[in-house]
């Protein structure tokens, strides 16, 4: 037997480790309180019962992921990353309906979902990719490759359709960026995330149709766009040095052209390609008036719930709106709700605070690798994780669109704890192998 292997132990970080197990144990807690299944909890038909099969499974995949070699997880990721396309082109065509969206393989009575583990495996590709042979991210292919990359998973998966799972894989950006994409980058998605909630807030009250010369609110918005847009690069080129003139002439037109294609893009996807009810969410989260009185109801009880708990909270199985499910899927999306309305403010900036340290932590970790490999798969754990936590906490608070989106470790369901538990569990196996020689 190795020496690496009789010191695994010593060199898993168990911080981390602790964490995550304190995480999983309080989201059970959750499950069994927002189900209403304190009494029956080692029933095993119910969901709390099922959550605990499934805690067993991923313990037992924990230790055997913690088991294998590092190496093998850098030789197999394109192996990983193939497989898992293929499992989310394969759930468009044989998966079933769940939700409105198609991805799930239904498996008895359970259900598994590729798109979680299409997390791990995207990273892991991402992290080969540009670790392998010393690669130069400042090339334009390499950056279009990486961004491929990612793109094609996140493709697949809009397509079932399942626009939360999407949205995290938009946290991979600060993998990017840690890895030398500019700061432009980031600045440029910046102004993209401005320029669609002005989309949207001019676009709202009446439909646009192209080639209709009805004047609506994003129209004229448009024609606002194009003039400032116009006045601000004629004012630019003017201050600008001759030698850098046709620079910003050429630089300012392809974002003003760019700004009115996503503009328009934007607006002819929210009003042909969303279906209404997704429509009504992202304009009740902007406090635009809907014909639905019902378009806010997981929100407007949602924040009830978790204004009902105070600072302390009702107690444990003693929340009255979690008792009698007045919140939908209490115990997947919105279990957060829970939280609030059983354990207060301070436990929920406790719950926080957990996610916090745990992100830090994955952070933490990235920096003291040796290898390139480590460092960067770390880096797209804690994006994930990242994103997780801010769209899930957001929505329940209002302040982001209602998407289905789980809380890490937190909430119900097989693949998503599954998913978290290959996401972790690689990362502290290539960890311990810091010292060693790794890609």
């Amino acid at each position: 037997m190795s020496t690496r292997r009789l010191n695994l132990a010593g060199q898993l970080d168990w911080p981390t480790i602790l964490t995550v197990m304190v995480l999983v144990l309080l989201g059970w807690l959750n499950i069994v309180s927002a189900t209403a299944e304190a009494e029956v909890v080692w029933d095993m038909g119910g969901k709390a019962g099922k959550q605990l099969i499934w805690m067993g499974v991923c313990s037992v995949l924990m230790v055997g992921l913690l088991a294998i070699e590092g190496e093998f997880y850098i030789r197999t990721s394109v192996l990983h990353y193939l497989g898992v396309l293929l499992l989310l082109a394969a759930v468009l065509v044989v998966g079933k309906k769940v939700g409105g969206a198609r991805s799930w393989f239904g498996v008895g009575s359970f259900g598994i979902q590729p798109s979680e583990f299409a997390k791990t495996a995207t990273a892991l590709m991402v992290a080969w990719f540009l670790s392998r042979d010393g690669r130069p991210w400042r090339t334009l292919a390499t950056r279009l490759q990486s961004m491929a990359l990612i793109a094609i998973p996140a493709g697949l998966i809009l397509l079932q359709p399942d626009a939360g799972t999407v949205l995290v894989f938009g946290g991979f950006v600060f993998v990017l960026y840690r890895e030398g994409l500019s700061g432009n980058v980031l600045l440029i998605g910046l102004a993209a995330l401005v320029l669609a909630v002005l989309t949207i807030l001019f676009g709202a009250t009446e439909s646009w149709y192209p080639f209709v010369g009805t004047a609506t609110g994003f129209w004229w918005f448009l024609v606002t766009l194009v003039v400032v847009g116009l006045v601000t690069l004629l004012l630019t080129r003017a201050a600008t040095l001759p030698r850098y003139r046709k620079r910003t002439t050429v630089w300012g037109a392809v974002l003003l052209l760019g700004s009115v294609a996503f503009s328009t893009g934007l607006q002819l996807g929210m009003e042909h390609v969303l279906q209404r009810h997704q429509r009504e969410r992202i304009h009740v989260l902007f406090g635009i008036d809907v014909d639905n009185p019902d378009a806010d109801y997981n929100i407007r009880h949602a924040k009830a719930a978790i204004g009902s708990g105070g600072w302390t909270g009702k107690g444990w199985a003693q929340g009255p709106m979690t008792a009698y499910g007045f919140v939908p899927e209490q115990e997947t999306d919105f279990i957060f709700c829970t939280v609030g309305e059983e354990w207060g403010f301070l436990g929920s900036a406790g719950v926080v605070l957990l996610f916090v340290f745990l992100i830090l932590r994955v952070l933490h970790l990235a920096e003291r690798q040796r290898s390139p490999f480590t460092r960067i798969y770390a880096y797209g754990v804690a994006s994930i994780l990242f994103m997780h936590v801010l769209v899930n906490v957001g929505m329940v608070l209002g302040l982001a669109p209602v998407i289905g989106i789980p809380l890490p470790f937190f909430s119900y369901g097989g693949s998503s704890l599954m998913g978290f538990t290959l996401l972790m569990g690689i990362l502290l196996r290539l960890d311990a192998e810091r010292f060693s020689v790794l890609r």
